[in-house]
């Protein structure tokens, strides 16, 4: 099988500031690292390759820096990485961004294989929108798991896939044909540590580095702000609350006295909502 997996990297969101006054996030002296959701894309890419066999391709878009992360992944156990970096990428939307991939993804059909699967996290820590992988299934024809809990079995002789996906109503066991692309939940498995021996490899490793061009991307105005209509006006922190939580003592008291004096409060604190549930009693009478 050929897998490849995309991954991103990321602010570390935990080190994450707004700028008081242009209300932008402070990219400079904030750590990165891969987005936590792709590394269990990438630990079930592996899995699925130690059972059946081939290799898992990784691939990420992003300024030179990010060739780090691409290590990192190949420490993991990943077979092959490729680098997207061009400055036409720049200010990429969600749009923008899936089309740069889905182009590169068919560049590496042509030079590695076909993919069977492509992979990736259900969405990022920095932009939240979950929509990169289903726009990339999108745009290559592919069938798109998304929210996959469990990759539950693959059957290479008959080229089916069966895989659970949770959903707000439970866990949906869907069955369907290879090639597909599937978008991994967190805590979906455990992520691995990786050995020495591919350390040492990762180390060594060759980065496959490609431009617009070289990824065989042939209409620039799709790429890049040019090819983003996404527009985001403003960045800001939420103005914390002066109001502090009111902590009710439930020590040795009936949970009906407890609920008696929650409602006290949230009356006390919302006097407009007992009257507009007042008003409501009074009516359906």
């Amino acid at each position: 099988m050929h897998i490849v997996v995309c991954i991103k990297q990321v602010p570390d969101s935990a080190q994450i500031r707004v700028h008081p006054v242009t209300n932008t996030i402070m990219r400079q002296g904030v750590p990165t690292i891969i987005n936590p959701y792709d590394l269990f894309a990438l630990e079930q890419a592996l899995q699925v390759r130690d059972h059946h066999g081939g290799e898992v391709t990784v691939l990420t878009m992003g300024p030179p820096m990010a060739e780090e992360s691409l290590r990192k992944a190949l420490t993991y156990g990943a077979d092959r990485a490729i680098l997207l970096t061009d400055r036409h990428f720049a200010g990429s939307d969600t749009l923008a961004t899936s089309f740069a991939l889905s182009q590169a993804i068919a560049k590496i059909g042509n030079s590695f294989g076909s993919p069977d699967i492509v992979f990736t996290g259900k969405q990022t820590i920095d932009g939240d929108t979950a929509q990169v992988g289903p726009g990339i299934a999108k745009r290559l024809d592919l069938v798109q798991l998304t929210y996959v809990a469990k990759v539950t079995s693959i059957d290479l002789r008959t080229r089916a896939i069966t895989v659970e996906r949770r959903s707000e109503g439970g866990t949906h066991v869907l069955k369907s044909e290879l090639p597909c692309l599937i978008t991994m939940l967190e805590g979906s498995n455990a992520i691995r540590r990786g050995s020495l021996d591919d350390a040492l490899r990762a180390a060594r490793s060759e980065i496959v580095k490609w431009n617009a061009v070289e990824a065989g991307i042939e209409d620039i105005t799709k790429c890049g702000l040019r090819g983003s209509p996404t527009v985001v006006k403003r960045v800001f922190a939420p103005t914390p609350r002066e109001q502090k939580a009111v902590q009710i003592d439930t020590v040795e008291k009936a949970v009906q006295d407890v609920a008696n004096e929650l409602v006290t409060s949230i009356f006390a604190h919302q006097p407009a909502l007992e009257h507009e549930l007042s008003s409501t009693r009074s009516v359906s009478r």
